[in-house]
């Protein structure tokens, strides 16, 4: 099964929720633990992770915290993929040509690079502000049509 990690998921779930503000709002690690319900040590490690690839900004002080370094529009999936797990691949050697020892054999080799790269594609397409809560639609059923009782049937 292909899965993201855990770390990744988390991530996500942390600027979803930072992606909801609106603003650029400031929010504390614990703000952000107690809101998405990931522990605290995990939060500080992601947000530390985020801040190295500028996806979120941190500021030092009192009224310290984080906050999404640009829209969340123009932040990509992808590159919060790449920020927690490193590049978008299904196999070793669609990024690193070579570090397969069955590379030589291998006949399913020349479709992991493309497979990997269409990947690679839909969630460099896909923004953090999709990933919001979906609207709900609201569905009525069709009108009942009025039916005669048996009384206002008979004459």
């Amino acid at each position: 099964m292909l899965r993201m990690s855990k770390l990744t998921d988390y991530g996500l779930v942390l600027l979803t929720h930072m992606a909801q503000e609106g603003s650029p709002a400031v929010r504390t690690a614990n703000e952000l633990a107690e809101r998405s319900r990931v522990p605290l040590p995990t939060v500080s490690k992601i947000l530390k992770e985020l801040s190295k690839a500028g996806i979120v900004v941190s500021y030092r002080g009192r009224r310290g915290g984080y906050s999404l370094s640009r829209p969340p529009e123009q932040i990509s999936v992808a590159a919060v993929v790449e920020a927690l797990e490193g590049p978008v691949a299904l196999t070793e050697c669609s990024i690193a040509p070579g570090s397969c020892s069955l590379e030589p054999v291998c006949l399913a080799k020349g479709h992991w690079g493309p497979i990997s790269r269409a990947i690679q594609r839909t969630l460099q397409r896909l923004p953090l502000s999709a990933l919001g809560p979906r609207p709900v639609r609201v569905v009525r059923p069709p009108p009942v049509e009025s039916t005669p009782t048996l009384r206002e049937a008979t004459p």
